[in-house]
């Protein structure tokens, strides 16, 4: 298995559905990448952890192997893997709970999980080694140029978005993740047939979410059999929305066929 990552040297990325750099934090100087058309956010929240001693010890273990940092090449997703199967993005593991019992659960696609935080991806790494999930593939960094800069157009068979910030506030509601250029950019990712799976917790992000979704013309809803499960694990963060009340709201949506 490569230490790193195989990435496609295919020249400059320039694609008409991309978006622009990320909104700089106060005092920061805006980054420049590719040519986004439409003004893009950071949507999520800088943590710092340090890791235990038994998490790094796993960590430098697996990380050379599976794990590598989001760049701005083409990513040779089938080289990495080791094998052509479908491939399904995960934005936002978090600790990796329902990456790794959903990796399980499909031994024949090829699943690789984007997260920013390095705790969380550590204890995702520990589950995969002490299981032995041969199919994950994990990447730090911002998933947004995971898919502006990594992923080929028309590659991917799924994405899966669960519990994504919802940024409650009003005044923080354009560092929501999904609004409509991002829906434009995964579904030019999507393989026709493919499949964008959320899940939130927050009832008025969820309505947002919707109308965000279908309104794009490249997404309908599914009426064909899924490339991909639909079955989450309830983790502990969807328990204890539970307890509180929250409500779950799943949308699913295909990417037109023809």
């Amino acid at each position: 298995m490569p230490e790193t990552p195989p990435m496609r040297d295919n020249g400059p990325v320039n694609h008409a559905d991309q978006e622009a750099p990320a909104v700089p934090e106060e005092g920061q100087t805006p980054r420049k990448t590719g040519s986004r058309l439409h003004p893009r956010v950071t949507s999520f929240r800088s943590r710092r952890g340090a890791l235990t001693s038994a998490q790094q010890e796993s960590w430098d273990r697996q990380w050379p192997k599976i794990g590598a940092e989001v760049s701005d090449t083409h990513l040779d997703a089938a080289a990495w893997f080791g094998r052509d199967a479908p491939l399904i993005l995960e934005i936002g593991s978090g600790t990796g709970t329902a990456t790794a019992a959903m990796a399980k659960a499909e031994p024949h696609v090829n699943l690789m999980a984007v997260e920013v935080y390095r705790p969380g991806l550590a204890q995702l790494l520990q589950q995969i080694e002490r299981d032995g999930i041969p199919n994950i593939r994990v990447l730090r960094g911002d998933a947004m140029d995971v898919l502006e800069n990594m992923i080929e157009p028309e590659s991917l068979t799924g994405v899966r978005v669960f519990f994504p910030d919802p940024w409650p506030k009003a005044r923080h509601h354009k560092r929501r993740l999904l609004q409509a250029p991002t829906f434009a950019l995964i579904a030019s990712r999507l393989k026709p047939g493919g499949v964008l799976h959320v899940a939130t917790d927050h009832a008025e992000y969820a309505e947002a979410i919707a109308e965000a979704g279908n309104a794009e013309p490249l997404l309908t809803s599914l009426d064909w059999e899924s490339p991909m499960t639909h079955e989450r694990p309830v983790t502990k963060f969807e328990d204890k929305a539970h307890q509180v009340g929250s409500a779950i709201t799943e949308l699913i949506w295909g990417k037109i066929r023809s």
